[in-house]
């Protein structure tokens, strides 16, 4: 009889152990080593994993790196503009792809309303979640139904079957919806154990290898934000793609964590509707508030994530502190630069606000880490300290340094032109920002600026 292996996995970053550890020796957090059980000594590798082939690989075989062509395959191209943005251009063949989110955000919803707009690809979708029923009602929902045959459904939780039907029905893209729900026979655990959901992921790695057929895997999340399973499935997969956003709002954000083809500095938004997830092109439309006239602690800044330029309202109140401490809260924004430009108000400028309630919010939900927006956010914290609004028309764009300074944005050109686009009359910049282009073609007024005193003297005389 085979003897059984038992070993110890983190949950956090997968690191294995033959003994039970209190802490982590690789991440450094205590209590995450859970016991699994690998099966007999005489497991033999998942059937059908790596059987399917309809490319010639050399695998196995060391190859001299002028022999290796660098020629890339043709993306594929999934009919969805901002889904292809944050793929860095499309979908590659043979890349497996992991789409995360909390529950309830649309990450059903987004792949099987991506898939049904692609009528010329073979597609198997399997759902180890819903029946084949409640498919048909959400693609009746989104308006999404074709006439063709090339859009198979298959609702399965084993690997095997799945292979099985892969090998029958011979697909060009594969969609997993979720990764947690699917387990192997040759695994004695449930599905969606550390150890099932790093056996199916790498089984499936090796059938997107070796056939050239692309798999888009959804994965839920934890508590704490986190992608669910092991650590090592974010290490296995080509790219990682977090779909987040706020249930009480409209707006859902696709935002790129790894991604072996491309940037992971783009970010697509969609608009959440009844008939499903509409691309926004030009997110300044949702991320401005129509009407801010004589509203004191709103400020607009022109940001950029990735490529692509928009206008972002940056809200603040001021307030004196109830309490012996004053509290610090950002939403969208990070805590700690926010501590550090009110310091700079304070040492630089002047302006005392150490026995003040200070809160930050990025309207719309938006999560934003560019540094242009720093000066935006001091304008909105001194313009709800004074209780004085800033003029309609103004925005601004630049980095604060700590002696004060207003350093100079990469892009200001974009910048300049999407403020001017969406009808701003004024914008303010960095000074150093205006060599190296020609500003004369803009009909905005430009007003740089080297010291945050002389923006804010821009701002409010």
């Amino acid at each position: 009889m085979a003897k059984e292996r038992i070993a110890y996995v983190c949950e956090n970053c997968g690191q294995e152990s033959a003994k039970w550890i209190g802490k982590c020796p690789a991440c450094g957090q205590w209590n995450t080593f859970k016991e699994i059980k690998l099966g007999s000594t005489t497991s033999q590798p998942i059937r059908g994993a790596g059987t399917i082939s309809t490319k010639s690989r050399d695998a196995g075989k060391a190859l001299r790196l002028r022999d290796i062509s660098a020629k890339d395959d043709p993306r594929i191209d999934m009919h969805d503009q901002e889904l292809n943005r944050v793929l860095g251009g499309g979908l590659v063949p043979g890349s497996i792809v992991l789409l995360g989110g909390e529950p309830g955000i649309g990450k059903s919803t987004l792949s099987l309303q991506t898939m049904l707009g692609l009528p010329d690809m073979r597609i198997l979708y399997v759902s180890g979640e819903e029946s084949a029923h409640q498919l048909k009602m959400r693609a009746e929902r989104l308006n999404k139904l074709t006439n063709d045959d090339n859009f198979l459904i298959l609702c399965e939780n084993s690997l095997e079957t799945i292979f099985d039907h892969i090998k029958e029905v011979q697909p060009q893209l594969v969609v997993i919806d979720s990764i947690q729900t699917i387990a192997t026979e040759d695994v004695e655990s449930s599905a969606g154990s550390i150890v099932q959901v790093r056996e199916c992921a790498s089984a499936l790695l090796r059938f997107a290898k070796t056939s050239g057929v692309p798999v888009i895997l959804i994965g839920h999340i934890t508590k704490d934000g986190a992608l669910a399973g092991p650590k090592i499935l974010e290490h296995i997969v080509d790219a990682v793609i977090q779909f987040e956003g706020d249930q009480h709002y409209m707006y859902r954000i696709l935002r790129s964590i790894k991604n072996r083809f491309g940037s992971t500095s783009e970010l697509g938004i969609y608009e959440m509707q009844q008939t499903g997830l509409r691309q926004v092109s030009n997110p300044s439309e949702l991320l401005l508030t129509e009407d801010h006239d004589g509203l004191s602690g709103v400020a607009i800044s022109s940001a950029i994530e990735g490529v692509r330029p928009f206008l972002v309202e940056t809200q603040a109140l001021v307030s004196s502190a109830a309490y012996g401490t004053p509290q610090r809260s950002a939403t969208g924004f990070d805590q700690r630069r926010l501590n550090m430009l009110l310091a700079v108000l304070e040492k630089r400028v002047g302006f005392k606000l150490m026995q003040k309630d200070v809160f930050l919010n990025i309207a719309g939900g938006l999560r934003v880490t560019d540094m242009a927006m720093d000066l935006s956010v001091i304008a909105a914290v001194l313009s709800s300290n004074v209780d004085t609004p800033i003029e309609s028309g103004w925005c601004m764009a630049g980095e604060v340094g700590l002696s004060g300074e207003v350093r100079p944005v990469n892009r200001i050109e974009q910048r300049i032109a999407e403020a001017e686009k969406l009808g701003f009359s004024d914008i303010i910049i960095p000074k150093y920002n205006l060599q190296g282009f020609d500003h004369h073609k803009f009909k905005i007024h430009l007003h740089p600026v080297r010291k945050v005193e002389e923006a804010l003297r821009e701002l409010f005389g």
